[in-house]
């Protein structure tokens, strides 16, 4: 008599392989462009007692990206799929693109009451009011992105027009300072601790920031595609758990040396450099339950709109889903 193996069907082998690649953690490619602002490049160093489902049902692969419009189109592309990204890059990729876009978690909100916001800075003496830009030249981080509309609604405010009566050009925020030092712009955004390092150095001066110029604003937000969402709520749902888990743990006083040393490891910049402001009222505030506000984008969009920095507007209602981060937060106790 003869014996023979038991060998599983090509079908149930196939079954095998494509259950194996359904428990692959999901990779979530997100966009940000300068940190701690944007707190996505500290957010595979979380420690380990803080993330309980990293490299389980999820993992981050931080994309460092201009601004919002690098981050529109890359997620246009399907190359990420978050962008830390601006309300006004969400109407245009709705409106323009004709992308059904989402947001599911605040990031970073700025001119928030009790809280910082991004200071625009000029060498001492040269610029007294937004009025003195004319004929010169500005800088932005991206075109499209909230300093973008910023300088966008000052103009408006003082009866310039950008292109017309003073150019914007883009310049990385680390470079804004040497931008400023050399004479190549009038103004520049100097985000914290940049304004700070600019205070130190003496010479420059700040001249507005962005509550005067927009109020407050849900500066940032991870913005997606709603299909993306939809197919992989569970993973995204776990990674926003672990996500108010980190934002709880970077705000209580006790893990504060932690925080410090991970941000210095993070960038590469001494923990001294961050000790007097990050992550307290001095920074931009970020919502601890990750919740985008729906009311003050609404008004952000609308302000952006009559200021003519858009020529579209949108429901957000339709276009912010909540539910992810409220589900996430429950699950915290």
């Amino acid at each position: 008599m003869r014996h023979y193996l038991s060998i599983p069907s090509f079908a149930v082998v196939i079954g095998l392989i494509a259950g194996a690649a359904q428990a692959a953690p999901l990779e979530i490619k997100i966009q940000w462009s300068v940190a701690p602002a944007h707190i996505t490049p500290l957010l595979p160093h979380a420690p380990k007692g803080v993330y309980k489902h990293y490299g389980k049902s999820y993992t981050i692969s931080p994309q460092r990206m201009r601004g919002s419009g690098p981050a529109l189109q890359a997620v246009a592309a399907g190359e990420i799929a978050f962008g830390g990204m601006s309300a006004q890059a969400l109407v245009r990729g709705v409106s323009r693109a004709k992308l059904d876009l989402v947001a599911i978690a605040n990031v970073m909100s700025g001119g928030v009451e009790g809280y910082g916001a991004s200071e625009f800075y000029a060498r001492k003496g040269e610029i007294k009011s937004f009025k003195d830009v004319k004929g010169k030249v500005v800088a932005v981080n991206a075109i499209g992105s909230s300093i973008d509309a910023a300088v966008i609604a000052m103009g408006k405010k003082a009866g310039l027009v950008p292109g017309k009566d003073f150019q914007i050009v883009e310049v990385r925020f680390p470079a804004m300072i040497g931008a400023l030092e050399k004479g190549r712009v009038a103004i520049a955004p100097l985000l914290t601790p940049f304004n700070l390092i600019a205070q130190k150095r003496g010479g420059f001066e700040m001249i507005f920031d962005m509550r005067d110029a927009l109020g407050a604003t849900e500066t940032l937000t991870w913005i997606g595609r709603r299909d993306f969402v939809q197919k992989n709520r569970a993973a995204l749902v776990d990674f926003l758990e672990d996500n108010i888990r980190f934002r709880n743990w970077m705000n209580d006083p006790k893990n504060r040396k932690e925080v410090l040393e991970l941000l210095a490891k993070v960038t590469k910049r001494p923990a001294k450099n961050y000790a007097d402001w990050v992550f307290t009222t001095k920074d931009s505030y970020r919502h601890p339950k990750a919740l985008v506000n729906v009311t003050r984008f609404q008004k952000n969009i609308e302000d952006l709109k009559s200021l003519g920095v858009l020529k579209e507007t949108l429901d957000v209602s339709k276009h912010v889903d909540n539910s992810l981060a409220e589900e996430a937060a429950k699950r915290i106790k």
